[in-house]
């Protein structure tokens, strides 16, 4: 499995990059095709590229386990 910096994560927010990823709980997932990412952004809330364990953990209006029906294509280096 491939290993991100948050740097290199920061690349795939929907604008720079054709690919969206998001990062939660050290694992970055690949959020591209839903449509609850349009332009890198979630609901106007998030902001791809970013690490969203925080703010999920506490302001989310749904569970986490959203982010299970996406692939997880890495995790961020130690």
């Amino acid at each position: 499995m491939q290993e991100f910096t948050m740097d290199e994560v920061a690349k795939y927010n929907g604008r720079d990059e054709d690919k969206v990823y998001v990062v939660y709980a050290g694992k970055v997932y690949d959020v591209t095709d839903s449509d609850f990412w349009d332009d890198g952004e979630h609901m106007g809330l998030h902001e791809a590229g970013t690490d969203l364990t925080e703010s999920l953990d506490m302001e989310a209006p749904h569970e986490v386990d959203a982010l299970e029906n996406y692939p997880v294509v890495g995790t961020i280096k130690k």
